[in-house]
This record gives structure tokens, sequence and C-alpha cells, in this order.
């Protein structure tokens, strides 16, 4: 398994950069072919795809798993654990997208594809590359067991997150109909939950209990199966 993970990290790296590259091809090509004029202003266009969590945290599993295959080829025939830093990149970016796929399955699967992505890029990121991350998590060899203290560490860019897209939501006007705010996924809009912002904020805090559920989840697996450096 030494031998060939960091290949397999390479492959599942390219995969999703492919997805990437191609949801975001779409989404400037729809505004290029845009009649009205926030469906067309390509800034704000492209700064909505980058403002999606699905987006950034497959761009932090691929930078990672490249990460980690670099450093995994650069090191063979040593059996030191990752370097600390590495360790907690991909304990945050293993925590992201899993509650990614977690999220997509169980809330936003049943919405229609917005435009922006087709079936293959779809499950790429929504299916594939969480169980690429899963599946590191599980079973990648010289992982480094981490202190408890990296679930909390992983819960500051969501929360970072959260914040910055209820402050700009109403601040854009959506491409796809022209209302007055643009929010990435449903459950964070309180125009369209029956609570408003009530439901909108229970649905925080269920995704927060489980980033913070997962990270425990990922930490507990590297600590069991980790080595401890000396």
């Amino acid at each position: 398994m030494t031998t060939w993970w960091p290949y397999a990290r390479l492959a599942a790296a390219a995969l999703g950069l492919a997805a990437i590259i191609r949801q975001l091809w779409l989404a400037i090509g729809n505004a290029l072919a845009a009649q009205t004029e926030w469906a067309s202003h390509l800034p704000t266009v492209v700064t909505n795809f980058f403002s999606y969590f699905t987006i950034l945290s497959n761009l932090a599993a691929v930078l990672v798993l490249i990460a980690g295959a670099v450093w995994a080829l650069r090191t063979r025939g040593s059996d030191t654990p990752e370097p600390r830093w590495l360790a907690t990149a991909f304990a945050c970016a293993s925590t992201y997208m899993i509650v990614t796929g977690i999220v997509y399955n169980l809330l936003l699967r049943q919405y229609p594809i917005a435009g922006i992505s087709d079936v293959w890029t779809n499950e790429t990121l929504h299916v594939i590359i969480p169980v690429v991350m899963l599946a590191d998590v599980l079973f990648a060899p010289r992982r480094r067991a981490l202190g408890w203290a990296t679930i909390f560490e992983a819960a500051i860019f969501p929360i970072a997150w959260a914040v910055y897209t209820l402050i700009r939501a109403n601040f854009i006007t959506a491409p796809m109909d022209g209302n007055p705010w643009w929010y990435p996924y449903p459950f964070l809009n309180p125009n369209i939950q029956p609570g408003g912002y009530v439901t909108v904020a229970l649905y925080i805090v269920g995704i927060a209990v489980a980033i913070i559920g997962v990270a425990a989840f990922v930490v507990w697996v590297g600590r069991r199966r980790g080595i401890r450096p000396n």
C-alpha cells in the first residue's frame, strides 16, 4: 500500500481538479451567454462559484492530496509519520469532504443541478472525492496521530464560511432568477425556509455538530492507527 498510495492520491486529485475546472467552465459559459445584467456579470459569477463550500472543500482536498503524494514519494523508504502540518491539513480536508458528502446526499440530492454542473462532475465532487478522503483517513500509511485540539482547528473554516455566506448573500443579485439575494444552498436561504432565519440557524447548528462529530471521528481514527512521534 505504501508503494501505490501516493499515485492513488494523485489520480484522485486529478479527477477532482478536472471536475472543478469543468464546473467553472460551465459557470463562465453560462455568464457569457446570459442576456441579463446580473447573470452576465462575470466577476460575480466566478466569486459565487468559489463561494460554494463544496468547491472550496474539493480544492482543499486536491491540494492536500497532491501535497501528501509528493511528500510520500520524496520520503519513500522511510517509516516516519507525516509532518504535523500535513496531517492537520488532511484531517481538515477529510472532515470537510466527508461532511460535504453527508450534507449533499441527505439535504441536496433531490434538488436539480443548477446549470453549473453535470452528472459526472456532481457525483465526483459530492460522492467520489468524499469517499476517497474517507478511505485516506482509514487506510493511508504513515499517518500521524494528532491531538484532540485539531477538532477545533477543523471548525474554524466552516464557521468563517458560514459568516461570510450570510453576510454576503444580501449584497448579491442571484444570476439564475434575479432575486436580490444569493445563497449557495437552499437550506441557508431564509427567504424560502418556512421559519426564516430560525430554520437556517437550526441547519447551521446541525451542520456544525456534524463537522465537530466528523472531525472527532477523523482525529480518533488517526490516534488509533497513527504514529505518535516522540
